[in-house]
């Protein structure tokens, strides 16, 4: 058992605080990774406001890159001092997506066993069974994946989460591919790492779509080749306009990636695909959220696929390493993302940053 700084959030709407916790020695399958970046995620924002689940108190951050320290009894292939990035996606092996070959759905993922502690004992929930906001921190062994140790631990750690979604949403969920047109509603995190990676992937054109300005133009630095301002411009027919130039014919996108979780967002997106299109939803909707009226015969009539992407599609053992080699081989700007780095005293004031849209990433350094 070791004492530990952390920052958790004890009720709903509270601002975080830094404690002291308690993490105990791996047992069977888990590691103690030591922490050296997490960065500052919408959804650690939505732990704190209770929009995830009332299970308080919670140990926050869940983007990360660390150092194990020491590991538990079976496990095989992970040991002390090797280089991660943790992932919330520890793949089971064992359930109908795996055994069908397609454990980027594992339909059983797992967190470790051990609960984490206040020091009078209270039992922590972490962040996506993470809990990374703390000087070291008791995961699954499956949960880190071993990178390129010669990587920038602030940039690589974003594909714990954030840029993960966004690469993943387009590569692997909306299937981009060299000769597809793309549009990214929404360039936020997730929103312009959808933009880099239909970059990586050769599209054309990617239209970028937002409200803000200083968004379009980071977008715009990653990959956009198009950028469409919503508040002064109808976007569904500006994507179809800039298709139609681009592609004879075309009625819209091949593949438009909605990266905001909202219905009217969700809904141009729909009708902004092209004819046999993809509408790929990666922003995260509140509970009380509806799909917007859409007539059927129009789901019909557009054929296509209407999508939804957890975690980018991703499988962490494969997708993390082949996107730090690309990283270090300077063909994907992860540098990019990382706005700041802050101490884990600075949480609350990120998230006040990270709501005024001011970031694309605040980066704790523990």
């Amino acid at each position: 058992m070791q004492q530990v700084r952390a920052v958790i959030a004890r009720s709903k709407g509270a601002p975080v605080e830094i404690a002291t916790i308690n993490v105990p020695d791996p047992g069977p399958g888990e590691a103690v990774v030591k922490v050296l970046t997490c960065g500052v995620c919408h959804t650690d924002l939505h732990y704190r406001e209770g929009g995830i689940n009332d299970d308080f108190p919670f140990l926050l951050g869940h983007e990360a890159s660390g150092i194990v320290e020491s590991v538990g009894t079976e496990v095989s292939d992970l040991a002390p001092g090797d280089f991660v990035v943790l992932n919330w996606r520890a793949v089971c092996g064992d359930c109908r997506a795996c055994r069908r070959g397609e454990p980027q759905y594992c339909f059983s993922t797992h967190n470790a066993k051990q609960k984490m502690t206040l020091e009078d004992g209270t039992e922590l929930s972490p962040a996506l069974g993470i809990g990374a906001f703390a000087e070291k921190t008791l995961v699954a062994a499956g949960q880190c994946t071993k990178v390129d140790p010669e990587a920038r631990p602030a940039a690589v750690g974003l594909l714990g989460c954030g840029v993960m979604a966004g690469i993943g949403a387009a590569i692997n969920t909306g299937a981009v591919t060299r000769g597809k047109s793309v549009a990214v509603i929404g360039c936020g995190g997730v929103g312009v790492a959808a933009i880099a990676g239909s970059a990586l992937a050769g599209a054309s054109p990617i239209i970028a779509v937002d409200i803000d300005a200083k968004k379009l133009e980071t977008a715009r630095a990653l990959g956009a080749t198009h950028l469409v301002d919503s508040s002064v411009t109808d976007p569904i027919e500006e994507i179809k306009r800039i298709c139609a130039e681009t592609y004879g014919g075309a009625e819209g996108a091949d593949v438009v990636i909605e990266a905001v979780g909202r219905p009217e967002t969700w809904k141009q997106a729909f009708y902004a695909r092209d004819l046999a299109g993809t509408v790929v939803l990666v922003g995260v909707p509140t509970p009380d959220m509806k799909i917007p009226e859409i007539p059927l015969i129009d789901v019909f009539g557009r054929g296509g696929a209407l999508k939804s992407s957890w975690y980018g599609d991703c499988l962490p053992s494969r997708d993390f390493p082949m996107l730090v080699d690309l990283y270090r081989q300077g063909r994907l700007d992860l540098d990019a993302f990382v706005t700041e780095e802050i101490g884990i005293r600075d949480v609350e004031a990120a998230f006040e940053r990270m709501h005024h849209g001011d970031v694309l990433r605040s980066v704790v350094i523990l």
